[in-house]
């Protein structure tokens, strides 16, 4: 197989992870006017009280730019928890986060956990 470096960074910029209704994909960097956020927490669940979150606090450091939520990956990896889905291991890096959707005739709306 042929490895071209760029090819490589150009593949894991494009990189998505799934844990149930949450999406994530790696980026290169944040959006200028990022602001930190406090917690480890990426959605947390409105029914059921369950949330996605960072296992490790010290690892990671949340960051939003109006509504977006980005994920930065301090440490080689965090591990990605949730009470009904198995734990997904992140490498260092930066994220962005989002919810799953679902279309409604009216419009649409994020998945209620």
């Amino acid at each position: 197989m042929f490895n071209d470096s760029n090819n490589s960074q150009a593949n894991q910029a494009s990189v998505l992870y799934r844990h149930g209704d949450v999406l994530i994909r790696r980026i290169a960097s944040l959006p200028v006017g990022a602001q930190r956020r406090v917690g480890v927490t990426l959605a947390h669940g409105e029914i059921t009280g369950h949330s996605h979150r960072i296992q490790q606090s010290n690892a990671v450091q949340l960051w939003v730019d109006d509504s977006d939520l980005f994920l930065e990956v301090k440490e080689t990896s965090a591990t990605l928890v949730h009470e009904e889905h198995r734990a997904i291991e992140l490498p260092q890096g930066l994220y962005r986060v989002w919810r799953q959707r679902e279309y409604r005739p009216d419009a649409y709306v994020e998945v209620i956990d």
